[in-house]
C-alpha cells in the first residue's frame, strides 16, 4: 500500500520462486559438487588404492597433460605434445569424424528404408527380423569380423558405426509412417492431392518427429560403440585413448578419456534436441 513504510512494503513482498529451468540448472550443479566431493573424500582416505581410483586433481593433470606439451619425463628435457603425439581434442575431433561418417551415412538411407518399411507390408515382414537382429548384436560381436573384411583403417570403424546406428533410424521411421492416421491421408487424397504430394505433405511431417527420436537414439548407440569401434588402430582417438591407456594402468587419464566422451555424449544429444524443435515446432501441440 502508498501508506507503508518502505520497511513494511519490503517484508510483506513476496519473494518468487526460480523458474523450473534455472532450478534443474541448481540441482544439477549441486549434484555434481556433492558427487566431486564424495570422490574426493574417498581418495583423500585412501578408501581405494590409486590405482584404481585416482583423485580429481590427478584426473585434471592427466587432461592437461593430454592437452598440452610437456616433458617425456622429470628432467628430461625433451617435450612430446599430448598424448600419443595427439592433443585431447585431436583424439576427439578423429572421433567426431568417424561418426559423422558412419552415422551420416545411416541418416541418408535409414529413412529410405524405414519409409518402404512403413509403406509396404512385404518389404517390412522381410526386412523387420533382419534389422531387429542387427539392434541387438553387441558391437564386439561382429567388430573382428568387420576387420577381417575391411582392414583395421577407419573404414571398418566407419562400417560398425553405421550398423549401430541404422537399425535405430529405420525402424523409428517405419514406426512414424506406420502411426499416420489413415484419415489424414485420405483427407488429403479427397482434397485432390497426388500421392507424391500426400507423402511429402501429409505422411513426411507426420514421421518427422519419429524421425528424429530415431536419429537421436542411434547417435547416442553410436557413441557407445566408440570405444569398440578404436580398439584396434585406433589412434588418434578418444575411445583408442580411453583403451591404450587403461592397458598402460593410466587410470587418470582413462576416467579424463571417459568424462570427455560422457561430456560429448550429453552434447550432442542436446544438439539433436535443439534441431528437433526446430525442425518439428509442432510436435506436442497437436
Amino acid at each position: 500500500m502508498a501508506g507503508e513504510p518502505p520497511l513494511l512494503r519490503v517484508k510483506n513482498a513476496v519473494i518468487e520462486p526460480l523458474p523450473h529451468a534455472a532450478r534443474a540448472w541448481l540441482v544439477r550443479l549441486t549434484a555434481l559438487v556433492a558427487f566431486l566431493l564424495v570422490w574426493w573424500l574417498i581418495t583423500a582416505l585412501h578408501l581405494v588404492d590409486e590405482k584404481f581410483l585416482p583423485t580429481p586433481a590427478a584426473v585434471w593433470r592427466a587432461a592437461v597433460r593430454a592437452s598440452t606439451w610437456h616433458q617425456i619425463a622429470p628432467g628430461v628435457p625433451r617435450e612430446v605434445l599430448g598424448e600419443q603425439n595427439y592433443f585431447l581434442w585431436e583424439h576427439l575431433v578423429a572421433s567426431l569424424q568417424r561418426i559423422g561418417a558412419g552415422v551420416g551415412a545411416a541418416i541418408i538411407l535409414g529413412p529410405i528404408v524405414g519409409f518402404l518399411m512403413g509403406t509396404s507390408k512385404t518389404i517390412s515382414t522381410i526386412i523387420e527380423p533382419y534389422m531387429n537382429f542387427l539392434r541387438a548384436l553387441p558391437p564386439l560381436g561382429y567388430i573382428g569380423l568387420l576387420i577381417v573384411w575391411f582392414g583395421i583403417g577407419d573404414t571398418s570403424k566407419i562400417w560398425l558405426l553405421f550398423l549401430a546406428a541404422f537399425p535405430a533410424i529405420a525402424i523409428s521411421t517405419a514406426n512414424g509412417v506406420q502411426a499416420v492416421k489413415q484419415d489424414q491421408i485420405n483427407a488429403a487424397r479427397a482434397l485432390g492431392a497426388s500421392r507424391t504430394q500426400t507423402v511429402t505433405r501429409v505422411v513426411f511431417p507426420a514421421t518427422l518427429p519419429e524421425m528424429i527420436n530415431g536419429i537421436r537414439i542411434a547417435i547416442g548407440f553410436a557413441w557407445t560403440t566408440v570405444v569398440a569401434a578404436e580398439l584396434n588402430n585406433g589412434i588418434p582417438g578418444i575411445g583408442g585413448l580411453a583403451y591404450l591407456s587403461g592397458q598402460q594402468l593410466n587410470s587418470a587419464l582413462t576416467i579424463a578419456c571417459i568424462i570427455v566422451i560422457g561430456i560429448t555424449a550429453l552434447a550432442l544429444d542436446a544438439l539433436i534436441k535443439w534441431i528437433g524443435v526446430l525442425v518439428v515446432p509442432w510436435k506436442g501441440k497437436a
